[in-house]
């Protein structure tokens, strides 16, 4: 849980993600689906929510770029290490030192050129069964995710090709997923 002397800004969606009613896109915008609940609504019952302690985080999540691999380090010890698919050129996946925002089990997509929604869920959904937001930007987001078997090509062949996002196979993102908490570091080297 978050520190309150170090209170940030609640992210509006995330209530509507949390209880299923949003939608993510690889570094797109986010949708709620709860007709009739506005944005600020969402904002101060995310609000109310009364901190505990921060919880104590000695891992973080390594992601080099050029190798296209991701890790989970402990003190210096690799947990477990994965191939990946990253950000194409033209939509790169971002450097630098970041926090895991969100996990979502079954996240919902939503196109980021023309705005629909998939309501398809579950592994073979197209973010997977599993998603882990690392990089807010505006209205998008950026996040770890899983792979429907018709694109787990590009996570084996380590491509180019996601929206920003990073991709990763199913049982690999389930085991990164459950040995990670929100506030875990997130370090994407080029």
């Amino acid at each position: 849980m978050p520190n309150p002397s170090r209170r940030r800004r609640p992210v509006p969606w995330l209530l509507a993600a949390l209880l299923g009613g949003a939608a993510l896109a690889c570094g797109g915008a986010l949708a709620s689906s709860e007709p009739g609940v506005a944005p600020q609504e969402m904002e101060s019952a995310a609000t109310a929510v009364t901190p505990g302690p921060p919880p104590v985080l000695t891992r973080e999540i390594v992601l080099e770029l050029g190798r296209r691999q991701i890790s989970l380090v402990e003190a210096g010890t690799v947990l477990g290490s994965w191939p990946v698919a990253i950000g194409d050129p033209r939509t790169p996946t971002p450097t630098g030192r970041f926090t895991v925002e969100n996990k979502v089990v079954n996240p919902i997509y939503q196109s980021t050129s023309s705005g629909k929604v998939n309501n398809k869920v579950g592994p073979q959904a197209p973010l997977g069964d599993r998603w882990i937001g690392f990089k807010q930007s505006g209205l998008n987001q950026f996040g770890i995710h899983g792979t429907p078997d018709a694109w787990s090509w590009t996570v084996t062949s380590r491509a180019a090709v996601s929206n920003g996002c990073v991709r990763m196979l199913t049982p690999h993102v389930r085991q990164l997923f459950d040995q990670v908490e929100v506030g875990t570091p997130v370090v994407v080297k080029p």
